[in-house]
Order: structure tokens, then C-alpha cells, then sequence
């Protein structure tokens, strides 16, 4: 079973000098670290487990100047060895890493009691009553406790089997998802390229595989793997492992980035989050108020919207925030942070991530604290409904879906698939997911404004398809819209001709003042039979308004009576029928013919000619070529359209 072991503690409390009393190694790496004599940046080491294992260590700096450093190296791990120095006690950084440390969730701990050789046995005691008391409501609360010297050597075999010990009894399930690394180290080694290390928070990679960098959404071929200085074919999760990377030439990887699986694509400019206030944030956290944000190995400057009807987030209080960044990150449902104040001086507050591609929330939103809760504590099963009756998109296909989950595409596919409520479509062959609420709402609109146009366009055979689905006010792709209307054709709700679609049980009610219409522009229309009067003349003639005017003229043209050339010229099909004839008749005798011997044929003008020759082109029996129509040749198997 992988672990890591974390330190933590106060400047010059002795973490270093334990991590190389523990295992020969010193973390101090860094000139500066040397000549000063303190931890400045992160240190690494292993250590050697009875079983031949070997656990990951991180050691973190405990100057109150490089918490940020201490931040991007606390995420991950599994068991902190928490220094207190025999003869300061609690000091300002204890109290501000013990913070940090129980706000990641960390629940294994040992605290250690340092330079143990300074002190009298009564100093130790009061010590440790120190720690009991600064522990008290946290998450490391009842922790045991080791004295101990890294100068004389007392106690260090104790804290060796203790470890042991914990790390043995520790219950930690492999987390769920694909491979994660934040990037807590990167260079460039000459001849190898680019180097990256860090703690893998989930996942497994090989060698050869293609993963990803966020943000930037580079990709890159993971050349070789080591864990604790070994070559190895796989690493993942609960390891330090560093990664030679091939990729874009110049690529730009740095302290804050994530190495993941390709598969994860999403990154977050904001997310909702349970947050819990620390008592070191005395005047607690207000509405609006800026801040700096640790996930991972990352620091972000962001902005704290408190969710509900709340002002402010007193001390030792918690409740639902949003979170919005300056830059985005790479967040997943669960994933622990930590809130500092703007300046960077003292730890605030901190929690875990509950949605992290959330959308602007509204004051005052129906129902907000309760579906907030519901993706915090809901039922896993539920996740993937909440997710998706939540998201501003119809339908989402399952890459969405898996990396809210934070699980692997086929694990998320199963439980989505096996979740009640949810409906799964095809669209032009992607699979996609939607919940049988949204379904229903949809269905119940779309219908709703079928029924509102039907009433007031009792005429109208029906309502275009798009013009529809501009109406529903939905983010709802054309190609998801079809599946819809499928579905309510097939369940006979709907039904369709051409682009129009009508209630199933619509029907064209006319009217005696509607009938008298329409033999009034047959007539019209049929007294200059090849020189018909067009719509605006009509419109005078059978002094009615355009739109009355306009749905009885539609209705004669679906029912075959009139038949449209231009937008506003209509002909009898009669004729039109009738000068197929004499066209057709002319070019199979004469072959060819010009708009000019067409109009002498027919006895029109020009206005007349032009749009019925452009009219036969587009029905196909005719073909210009130049400024001459001859006859199409039907296609094989094929007959010239008719009316």
C-alpha cells in the first residue's frame, strides 16, 4: 500500500533534522537552505517500511514566509509527523500548520516532541498537554504522541515502529479517477528534457502513455518513470514519482500545473465549496472578499461569494460558498483547499470542492442550500442526476460526466446507467444523458408553445422546426432538438410535414369568411392566368391585411391550388401545369430556347418570364446553360418533378 509522510511544525522545530534521523537523507537541497540553516522550499525523501515498502516523505518548511512552498507539498498525504520543540511548545506556525493540516482532511498523525534532550520530563509533559489542548475539535484530535532527539538519538526507534505501526493499520481505498500529479518540481535535464515531480493524488500512468498538462491543455509522452530514485514501468497513486516528459518543443511547465490523464480536459475559473473557517480568521470571512486559494501545488488570487443569505462566515463557522479565480485550475469533486488572506499573511479557512464547473448562483435562488447539500452529502448513486439536472446543457455525454464524478469513463458510465430518472439518447451517434425532469420540463414547453402558436395562428399548418426551437430558450443543439421531436412523432404527441411541426391533433379550422378568401384570389389570380397580380396587389384588390392574406395564400399552396414562384408571386397550378406543357413541347422540338423566344411564346413580359424559367430550372426540367434552357436529363431511375 503506498503512503506518504508529510511533516509539519514551527521554524527550527525539527523537522528536517528528524526526516534525516529517520532516514539518512537530508532534505535540505538548496545552497541557500545550507547556509542559512532552514528549510526554504520542499524537501524529499523515503522511508523503509518493515514489509520492504518504502513510504514517500515530504518535508515542508516551517517559516511563517514560505507557507506557500509548505502549501503546494502538504496535499496527499497520509500520515503527518507534526514537530513541537520540547523547549518553544506551540509557537504562531504550529497552530497555522495544524490548520492546514486538518482543513486537507489529513486524519493519521504523530506529534512529535523535539530536542526531548534540552528539557526535564515536567517540560514534556506540559508540552504535551499543549498540543491536547491545541487539537481539540480537529481532525488530528487524540493523536499519539513520541519524544524524541535527533541529536542523541532517544526515541527515534519508537517513532520508527510507530509509524510502521499506523501506516499498517491505516484504511486507505485506492481513490477514484484517473491519474493526477500536481507538479510540485519541474526543470529541464540536459539531454532528457522535461522533469516534473510530485505526489500522485489518484490513478496509475506507464511509460509510453500520453497524458496531460492543466492548464494549457498540452499533451505530452511520458518517457520514463522513478519512484523514490528507481526506474519503474508504472507509478500512481499515494507515490512521489517523477516524470520525463516528450512534448511541444518550449512547453512551459512550472509549480501548480497538473499532470493528468488525457481523458481530463475540464479546468475551473469557478466552483462551489464547503468551507470551514479556522478561529485564526478573527474577523471570520466576509462576502466578496479576496483571497488566495491552494489546491494541489497551486495558488490562485479569487474572490469568496458566500451562497444563501449570509454577510459574513464568523470563526469556527461553515457553510456553502463560490469561488471565482483569476486563472483557472484543474478542481474535482472532493478535492481539498485552503483559504489565506490577500496578503498572504495567516491562514483563513478551507474545504473541499462540491462542484467544480458551477455557474453564477443568483440571491435569493430557489432551493440553492438544498441542492448544494445534495451534492455534498448526497447519495453517490444521486451524484450524476443532481449533476445533470444542474447543468444550463440539455444533455451531456459521459466525458462531462466521468470527470465531475471523479471516476474512470467506464465506472461513471455504469452507475449513470444504472441511476433511476435519467434517460440516455443517441445523436448523430454520441451517446448522451439527460434526467427524465428535464425530459418532461422540455417536452412539456415544447408543447406549450406548439398549443400557443396553434391559437394564434389558427390558420398556419404549422411552426417551423427552428423557429421552435428558438422558443424554448434552451442550450439545446439542432441535433438533440431532432431526437426530441423523434421521439414525440414516434409517441404521436407530434407530428411533421416538411420543416413544420403541428400539435398531432391540430387541425386547419376554416371558417366561412377564410373560405370566401380563397376563391377570391383563385379568382384574382385566374383572370390573368401567365400575368397574375402579386401579393401586394391582392392585397388591395381583396381588401385583406397581409397576414390573414399570407396564411390563406399558404394554406392554397399546400393544398396544391396555387403554386408559388417568388416570394410574393403566386400562379394558378392550373397554368403553371399548362406551361410545363408548351415548354416542354418546345425544347423537345426545337432543343434550346432563350428567356426571350419563352416570353414571345407565352405572350408575357419579362417581370413573368425570368421567375418562371428559374422556377423550372429549380423543378428540374429545365437547364441553363449560358443564356439558354435546354432539357435535364433525368437521372437513372429518376422522373423530372411534377406538381
Amino acid at each position: 500500500m503506498p503512503y506518504i509522510i508529510g511533516t509539519a511544525g514551527h521554524i527550527d522545530h525539527g523537522k528536517t533534522s528528524l526526516i534525516k534521523a529517520l532516514t539518512g537523507q537530508d532534505t535540505d537541497r538548496l545552497k541557500e537552505e545550507k547556509e542559512r540553516g532552514i528549510s526554504i522550499d520542499l524537501g524529499f525523501a523515503h522511508f523503509d517500511l518493515p514489509d520492504g515498502s518504502s513510504a514517500g516523505v515530504v518535508d515542508v518548511p516551517g517559516h511563517e514566509r514560505f507557507i506557500k512552498n509548505m502549501l503546494a507539498g502538504a496535499h496527499g498525504i497520509d500520515l503527518v509527523l507534526f514537530t513541537v520543540a520540547a523547549d518553544d511548545g506551540v509557537m504562531p506556525q504550529t497552530e497555522e500548520h495544524l490548520d492546514i493540516v486538518h482543513l486537507l482532511g489529513v486524519k493519521m498523525a504523530i506529534f512529535v516532541i523535539t530536542k526531548a534532550d534540552l528539557v526535564p520530563p515536567a517540560r514534556i509533559a506540559e508540552v504535551e498537554e499543549e498540543i491536547e489542548i491545541l487539537t481539540l475539535g480537529t481532525t488530528l484530535e487524540n493523536s499519539p504522541t513520541i519524544s524524541v532527539s535527533s541529536v542523541t538519538g532517544q526515541g527515534i526507534e519508537a517513532l520508527k515502529e510507530r509509524i510502521a505501526q499506523i501506516l499498517k493499520s491505516g484504511d486507505k481505498p485506492a481513490p477514484s479517477g484517473y491519474f493526477r500529479l500536481p507538479v510540485d518540481r519541474a526543470f529541464v535535464l540536459q539531454g532528457h528534457g522535461v522533469v516534473v515531480t510530485g505526489t500522485a493524488l489518484a490513478g496509475e500512468v506507464k511509460v509510453g502513455d500520453s497524458v496531460r498538462c492543466l492548464p494549457g491543455d498540452l499533451l505530452f509522452r511520458v518517457r520514463s518513470l522513478q519512484v523514490h530514485g528507481h526506474a519503474v514501468e508504472t507509478a500512481g497513486w499515494g507515490q512521489r514519482v517523477a516524470l520525463n516528459l516528450a512534448g511541444p518543443d518550449r512547453a512551459a511547465i512550472e509549480r501548480g500545473h497538473v499532470i493528468c490523464h488525457e481523458k481530463l480536459t475540464l479546468t475551473s475559473e469557478r466552483f462551489d465549496a464547503f468551507l470551514e473557517v479556522r478561529p485564526a480568521a478573527a474577523k471570520g470571512i466576509k462576502n466578496h472578499q479576496r483571497v488566495r486559494v491552494h489546491m494541489g501545488a497551486a495558488e490562485r488570487l479569487a474572490k469568496v461569494i458566500l451562497l444563501g443569505d449570509q454577510a459574513k462566515l464568523e470563526p469556527k463557522q461553515a457553510g456553502y460558498c463560490q469561488l471565482t479565480l483569476a486563472e483557472p485550475l484543474l478542481a474535482l469533486r472532493g478535492d481539498h483547499f485552503i483559504v489565506r488572506d490577500e496578503t498572504a499573511r495567516r491562514t483563513l479557512a478551507g474545504g473541499a470542492v462540491i462542484h467544480p464547473w458551477a455557474k453564477r448562483h443568483k440571491r435569493g435562488e430557489k432551493d440553492l442550500a438544498a441542492r448544494l447539500a445534495a451534492l455534498h452529502n448526497g447519495d453517490a448513486a444521486k451524484l450524476g442526476e443532481t449533476f445533470l439536472d444542474e447543468s444550463d446543457v440539455f444533455a451531456l455525454p459521459i466525458e462531462s460526466i466521468h470527470q465531475f464524478l471523479n471516476l474512470r469513463e467506464e465506472e461513471a458510465r455504469r452507475q449513470i446507467e444504472q441511476t433511476p430518472n435519467l434517460r440516455a439518447f443517441s445523436a448523430e451517434g454520441e451517446k448522451v444523458y439527460t434526467t427524465e425532469n428535464k425530459w418532461r420540463r422540455l417536452t412539456e414547453k415544447l408543447l406549450g408553445v406548439l398549443k400557443e402558436f396553434h391559437g394564434a395562428h389558427p390558420l398556419a399548418p404549422g411552426m417551423d422546426m427552428e423557429e421552435l426551437r428558438g422558443k424554448l430558450g434552451l442550450n439545446l443543439p439542432p441535433k438533440i432538438f431532432r431526437v426530441v421531436v423523434e421521439t414525440l412523432i414516434n409517441n404521436k404527441a407530434v407530428a411533421k410535414e416538411e420543416n413544420l411541426l403541428r400539435l398531432a391533433s391540430h387541425r386547419v379550422q376554416l371558417g366561412g369568411q377564410e373560405k370566401s378568401l380563397m376563391d377570391k384570389i383563385k379568382k384574382l389570380l385566374g383572370e390573368q392566368p401567365l400575368a397574375p397580380p402579386d401579393l401586394k396587389e391582392i392585397e388591395r384588390l381583396a381588401a385583406v391585411n397581409r397576414a390573414k392574406l399570407n396564411e390563406v395564400i399558404r394554406l392554397l399552396e399546400r393544398d396544391g391550388s396555387v403554386v408559388r414562384i417568388t416570394s410574393d408571386m403566386y400562379f394558378l397550378a392550373g397554368s403553371i401545369d399548362q406551361l410545363r406543357t408548351t415548354l416542354k413541347k418546345f425544347l423537345t422540338e426545337k432543343g434550346e430556347m432563350t428567356a426571350a423566344a419563352f416570353r414571345d411564346l407565352i405572350g408575357s413580359s419579362r417581370k413573368y418570364t425570368i421567375p418562371l424559367l428559374e422556377h423550372f430550372d429549380r423543378e428540374g426540367l429545365t437547364i441553363r446553360i449560358g443564356d439558354i434552357r435546354k432539357l435535364k436529363a433525368p437521372s437513372s431511375g429518376t422522373k423530372p418533378a411534377a406538381h
